[in-house]
């Protein structure tokens, strides 16, 4: 989903050709999907039995080989 939704971001300011959309584009890659998905973990960590087994399991849960 959040793949999805980055290439969304990316490539819907490149075919309107407004390449000042690329600056939030950018901000949001950086700073505002990072801190979602560590909260969403921490959700899931409270939440979702099983959940740290599966990160106990899984390394990288995002970008393999990166997080």
């Amino acid at each position: 989903m959040y793949a999805g939704v980055l290439l969304l971001y990316l490539f819907t300011p490149l075919a309107l050709r407004s390449f000042w959309a690329l600056i939030p584009f950018t901000l949001m890659a950086a700073m505002v999907f990072p801190v979602r998905i560590l909260n969403e973990e921490m959700v899931l960590l409270r939440d979702l039995e099983g959940y740290r087994e599966y990160m106990g399991n899984t390394r990288y849960r995002l970008i393999p080989g990166i997080w």
